[in-house]
């Protein structure tokens, strides 16, 4: 290996800028002025780059391969196609719409995902977590109780169903557009990085808590029994408890229906998985299912003879735009937010899972635009909230699916079923939809698991998942997720809380680290090199300056009084010292030095670099008047031995034991007011005890920060900053050098006769 020298002088701020050219605020960014007769330019590049940014089909489109990509997207597309129908169905019970709101869902969003979307291999359509969600915004605005018929003066128990769904679908439709147009907005503004802050714990435990969610609001199918519908904190409590109350009024041929179902699911999909490495394809169990029970349904006339709760009429045919109810937009813009968020962070996470994958890029950004026009236009023809499936992802990745045309395939089959086949589902038993929607639960319910996993891994993501699981279960979707991005934004605040530590030198290195966690890390005499683990901004500002007090072993303000005192008592001595010079008939005091006293011998000590027995602040102790002889006198001269002798302190020269502290501002990525006040004020309050502070390893960003925040003077310059903390105690060292130790030398040298001083501090 080879070993490399490098030779330079110290580099403070001015002579870095000086060797790298450091351009200035105006050479990167241009004027206002130039910047609108750019965007005015007609610019034929970068107008084609925007439209395709914009519109990313443009982009693969023209280079699709029918030969190479055709018949696996097909072939995908149809698989994914299969499992839209049986899912939207069921995932339309969850939002308590009627089913075929679902399949709606799962057609226009797809198709409009396709021209705008990034990601290859996401299938866009209802998912569960969602659909909770939209589910508890219809029944809470559209109850049942609002929809009891009337018969003459009395309200009987009988609702009206066609008025009831039809609300509901208003309001779901309300809710979707303005979810979809959060999300435009956020992806104009690249606002896509808002989904990094719901982190995978939290994310986990919010759908982990809606799948239990989804249970409760799937046992009066299972169960057939009608509770009675809660909203706010502790509905799923209050359901609950309802729902166990009505266990006596269980309807048998209903849960013996969902119970065979479910049964009969579990089994065909852990075949399916045992055989996933012999099928091309995966065996559609859920349409299997679907099918099944229509039929059995249909000639066993379970509705008429059972009383069994079915699907109902199903309309053919594509209903058309409309736009929806602008008045509930009040009501449901807290709904709506929520879902624009959840929605995202799933695809996302979805996306960029795949992205890395299969070694393509997904645009963040654009994804928010692309699921917020998903959702918008959708909204219009009376679909709801949607966003990636991960089981119908997962299907399309591993049938072959190469491009978003699977998503076009998959909206086909999905098309065909709305014109042609939707009536042939009105016999089937709502009983065999909610089996669908438990069964695929369980993906969900295993994530209980993360528990024991983070509990090996991270306290602190566990009490995340903990408190996210138990406040979205107990607050409810809207109000858990408020909570619980609250907490984990807490505790992101407290984990970045930083940790301070003293640096020390590596011997033989430029390499500085934690003196109480390396063995070999020396310090600096007189050097206390002070270090932030995270940058200093308003909410911790007023901890740096603390540590940095208690860390340099300082007591600023009792220091500045001590100092203050001794200022004014060496000006008393000056002034009788004066006073008695002019009684000396026109002598004058040229050499002072130093006896065998105790405070003498701790200065001897001091200039040689030794341990000397201070005290606990490092200050040199006051030398009282007469405590210091001369060590030698000039026979031309007559000096009086009841001269005032001048100590160390009459030279103004007020010592600690640090002379120089430097912050090593390399953690920093950014610098507000609050903290660039607080440094100031740091230069200021150290200066006054004749402490010298330096700043090394900033950023450039970090120092063209401290210039508009007017940081520099003509007491701080840019000559205070350095390039890194190496140069700062380079300088530091030469600094105090010649500037402090040299002049003491000069004024204690020994009497003629004796060896001077040379001003080598080696021979200090």
């Amino acid at each position: 290996m080879q070993l490399f020298r490098v030779e330079r002088d110290v580099l403070d701020e001015l002579k870095l800028e000086e060797v790298t050219q450091r351009k200035s605020y105006a050479d990167i960014h241009s004027s206002l002025s130039e910047q609108l007769k750019n965007s005015l330019r007609c610019n034929v590049p970068y107008l084609k780059q925007s439209i395709v940014s914009r519109l990313p089909v443009l982009y693969w489109l023209p280079k699709y391969s029918v030969w190479d990509y055709g018949m696996p997207d097909l072939i995908s597309g149809i698989s994914v196609g299969i499992m839209h129908l049986p899912q939207g169905m069921a995932y339309a019970l969850l939002a308590s719409l009627p089913p075929v709101f679902g399949l709606y869902s799962s057609l226009y969003p797809a198709l409009v995902y396709f021209f705008f979307g990034t990601s290859r291999h996401v299938s866009i359509g209802t998912f569960t977590v969602l659909s909770i969600m939209v589910g508890s915004v219809t029944e809470r605005l559209a109850p049942d109780v609002d929809f009891q018929k009337a018969n003459g003066t009395n309200i009987t128990a009988e609702v009206d169903v066609t008025a009831r769904d039809s609300y509901r679908v208003q309001v779901a439709a309300a809710t979707t557009v303005l979810g979809g147009l959060i999300q435009v907005l956020l992806g104009v503004v690249k606002f896509g990085f808002v989904g990094t802050y719901l982190s995978e714990p939290l994310v986990r435990a919010y759908t982990t808590a809606a799948a239990a969610h989804a249970v409760v609001a799937q046992l009066k199918y299972v169960l057939g029994v009608s509770p009675t519908r809660f909203s706010g904190p502790l509905s799923l409590v209050y359901t609950l408890k309802d729902v166990c109350s009505l266990l006596p009024n269980t309807h048998l041929p209903t849960l013996l229906v969902s119970a065979v179902t479910i049964v009969l699911l579990i089994a065909a999909k852990e075949l399916n998985s045992f055989l996933s490495s012999k099928l091309p394809v995966p065996i559609p169990v859920e349409l299997i299912t679907i099918v099944a029970g229509t039929l059995i349904s249909s000639y066993a006339h379970l509705n008429t003879n059972y009383t069994i709760s079915v699907v109902g009429e199903i309309p053919s045919g594509l209903s058309s735009p409309s736009v929806p109810d602008v008045s509930l937009f009040g009501e449901v813009i807290r709904d709506a937010f929520a879902l624009a968020i959840v929605g995202y962070a799933i695809t996302i996470s979805l996306g960029k899972t795949f992205a890395l994958k299969h070694g393509y890029k997904v645009d963040s950004n654009q994804e928010l635009v692309a699921l917020g026009l998903s959702n918008t236009v959708g909204g219009f023809f009376q679909c709801f909230s949607v966003c990636s499936s991960m089981s119908r992802s997962l299907i399309q990745d591993t049938t072959g699916g190469k491009t978003q045309m699977a998503g076009v395939a998959s909206s086909l089959i999905v098309l065909v079923t709305i014109l042609k086949l939707g009536t042939l589902f009105q016999e089937l038993p709502k009983a065999v939809l909610s089996a669908i929607v438990f069964v695929n639960l369980k993906g969900m319910f295993k994530q209980y698991y993360d528990i024991v996993t983070l509990w090996r891994s991270s306290k602190i993501d566990l009490v995340v998942w903990l408190v996210t699981w138990v406040s979205t279960l107990l607050l409810n979707l809207d109000l858990g997720l408020a909570a619980s991005v609250t907490f984990a934004l807490f505790t992101v605040i407290f984990r970045t809380q930083p940790a301070y530590s003293v640096l020390g030198n590596i011997p033989g290195t430029e390499l500085y680290v934690d003196i109480e966690t390396h063995r070999e890390a020396r310090g600096i005499p007189g050097v206390t090199i002070f270090r932030s683990s995270a940058t200093v901004y308003f909410a911790n500002a007023d901890l740096y300056l603390e540590a940095l007090k208690e860390k340099s072993g300082l007591n600023i303000s009792k220091m500045i009084i001590y100092k203050r005192r001794q200022e004014a008592k060496q000006k008393r001595r000056e002034r009788r010292a004066e006073r008695r010079a002019k009684r000396q008939a026109k002598r004058e005091v040229i050499y002072t030095s130093i006896d065998g006293t105790r405070e003498n011998g701790t200065v001897w000590e001091y200039l040689k670099g030794g341990d000397p027995d201070c005290t606990s602040l490092g200050w040199m102790s006051e030398l009282q008047d007469g405590d210091t002889t001369t060590l030698g006198s000039s026979s031309e001269d007559t000096l009086s031995h009841d001269l005032e002798r001048v100590s160390l302190g009459s030279l103004g020269k007020w010592t600690w034991d640090i002379h120089s502290i430097i912050l090593d501002l390399s953690t920093a990525n950014f610098i507000d007011t609050v903290a660039i006040k607080t440094m100031k004020n740091i230069f200021q309050d150290f200066s006054e005890i004749d402490v010298d502070i330096y700043m090394a390893g900033c950023q450039a960003s970090v120092v063209e920060q401290l210039e508009h925040g007017d940081f520099f003077s003509e007491k701080i310059t840019k000559r205070r900053l350095f390039a890194s903390v190496h140069d700062a105690v380079l300088h530091c060292l030469n600094h105090h050098l010649h500037h402090h130790l040299l002049p003491l030398l000069a004024v204690v040298t020994p009497t003629a006769g004796s060896e001077p001083a040379s001003g080598n501090p080696d021979q200090c």
